[in-house]
């Protein structure tokens, strides 16, 4: 009896018949693409970084412009910071707009921090409502807060001044710490504080020695938000503010009324440089922090 050994078949081609692909070969998988992203968003992103960044470039160029005109220039010039600096009426509105800002985000984030810790760790039924009135004031028109701050001082006999303005930025400002506080003490977990006081501290020393620590970040974001918002803060500085030194966006909105000049361009351009070294510095405290967190987790 003969046995047919199990052995496999290969075809060949016959003779003088063209080769034919091998079907391993033939039939290979086609590699996975990535996301096949519109070929049009890159223009579309462009445009709009071109549309946001435009206008700042076009002051930040002209303020260095030695001509009195903000549609032709003529060589480059720092004439319009010089006389910006012997401005006595803009330097005091500026140096005012500082001052407001700094009170502004030192009182704010003393009392929103207080309010977040009240909110997160206060189990009581005043919570629901403080947040609806907090969220309130987020969404409500700032026109309509400006006008009902106006009102408010007029009845209490105020005299609208600084104090007022710093009195008004505050009313708005505590919300947004208390939103950016509270979300970083929600996610934390209590048994730090619980920690703390296994080894012998007290309810104030934990929440000092234990969360303050954790809430820094949080706290300084919150509080150079609110300087920046209070900087260029214009609708409520222009209802509560008095009749002397005003705020700087109020100082420039009544300079416009007799035409631009390069003079606004330097001022905006100097707010815009404030604004950014305030970003740049907030950074790098975040990324320096980030580093003692590593290194004090590595130990």
């Amino acid at each position: 009896m003969i046995r047919r050994a199990d052995t496999a078949v290969i075809e060949r081609p016959a003779v003088g018949a063209p080769a034919r692909p091998d079907v391993a070969t033939r039939r290979q998988p086609r590699p996975r693409r990535g996301f096949d992203r519109p070929r049009f968003l890159a223009v579309f992103t462009g445009l709009v970084f071109v549309y946001l960044f435009t206008p700042i470039l076009v002051v930040f160029w002209y303020s260095f412009n030695s001509r009195k005109s903000t549609q032709i220039f003529g060589t480059f010039s720092v004439t319009w910071y010089q006389q910006l600096w012997s401005d006595q009426v803009m330097k005091d509105s500026l140096f005012a707009s500082i001052e407001i800002g700094i009170a502004t985000m030192v009182v704010s984030a003393v009392l929103g921090t207080a309010l977040a810790f009240g909110l997160v760790r206060a189990r009581s039924r005043l919570s629901r409502p403080t947040d609806v009135m907090m969220l309130l004031n987020l969404v409500s028109p700032e026109i309509v807060t400006a006008i009902a701050l106006l009102l408010v001082f007029t009845q209490l006999g105020l005299t609208l001044s600084l104090t007022t303005v710093i009195l008004g930025h505050i009313t708005f400002s505590i919300a947004y710490v208390t939103i950016i506080v509270r979300a970083r003490l929600a996610s934390m977990n209590k048994e730090i504080e619980e920690a703390a006081q296994d080894l012998g501290a007290t309810n104030v020393q934990a929440v000092r020695l234990a969360t303050l620590p954790l809430l820094w970040p949080a706290i300084i974001a919150s509080g150079l938000l609110v300087f920046v918002m209070s900087f260029d803060d214009f609708v409520t500085s222009y209802f509560v503010s008095g009749i002397g030194v005003v705020p700087l966006p109020v100082r420039i909105y009544s300079a416009i009324h007799n035409g631009v000049t390069p003079e606004i361009n330097a001022v905006g351009t100097l707010m815009m440089v404030i604004t950014i070294s305030i970003v740049l510095a907030a950074l790098a405290l975040f990324a320096r922090q980030r580093q003692t967190q590593l290194a004090f987790l590595a130990e």
